[in-house]
């Protein structure tokens, strides 16, 4: 009976041996403070912020090309409002009763030449005509003897370059018109050299009036 009642007060230390074997329990995470970032409400919200941002991005936009656009329907109720005025200016040499007919200047040009050279006395009562007339034709010509890309260039330049000439001397670029044609249109004898010299030429023809579009007939059936 004696080695028992040795053993009694020896039990609660081995009890708190016992219990230091057990290894501790991890931590747990508080949910409650937890952030939800992959949660299906958090990423909704985020898109609703990403969409909202583009919504205003392209309101900013639709205004800025709004303003444009009224800018432009601005400067064209301007012109339109100033069209009858210069028309109506453009056309009162014609309302005489004796009006003259149209005038037609030919210049002439060296060979392979786009250079406008003229008499002082003939550049200026040119230039005064045309500064008047409602509208300004001019013809560019050559005295090629085939339809070539450099025939059609000498003959393009060379109305270009009265062009030129008369904008410059103060005739108003938006009544000028130009046409060019490198062959075909001799008016001499394009064998010889006296005509080939005829042939080649800027005609500018001033109208007197404005021509009067018409329209066009219907097909006959």
């Amino acid at each position: 009976m004696r080695p028992n009642l040795l053993a009694l007060p020896a039990l609660p230390w081995l009890l708190a041996l016992a219990s230091c074997s057990t290894p501790p329990k991890p931590p747990q995470p508080d949910e409650a403070t937890r952030r939800p970032v992959n949660a299906q409400t958090a990423i909704e919200l985020q898109t609703c912020r990403h969409e909202l941002h583009n919504t205003r991005i392209l309101v900013a936009e639709s205004d800025r090309v709004a303003e444009l656009q009224g800018l432009r329907l601005a400067r064209v109720s301007a012109r339109l409002a100033e069209a009858p005025s210069a028309h109506a200016t453009a056309q009162a040499p014609a309302e005489t009763p004796d009006a003259l007919p149209n005038t037609v200047y030919t210049l002439r040009f060296a060979f392979g030449s786009t250079q406008v050279s003229l008499p002082a006395d003939l550049a200026a009562a040119l230039t005064a005509e045309a500064r008047t007339a409602p509208l300004v034709m001019l013809r560019g010509r050559t005295d090629g003897q085939t339809d070539t890309l450099a025939e059609s260039r000498i003959a393009r330049d060379r109305a270009a370059a009265v062009r030129d000439l008369l904008v410059a001397a103060g005739v108003d670029p938006a009544r000028i018109r130009t046409t060019h044609q490198p062959t075909g249109d001799h008016v001499a004898d394009n064998t010889t050299a006296s005509g080939r010299h005829l042939n080649r030429r800027v005609e500018v023809e001033l109208y007197r009036q404005r021509p009067v579009a018409v329209g066009a007939t219907p097909p006959q059936p």
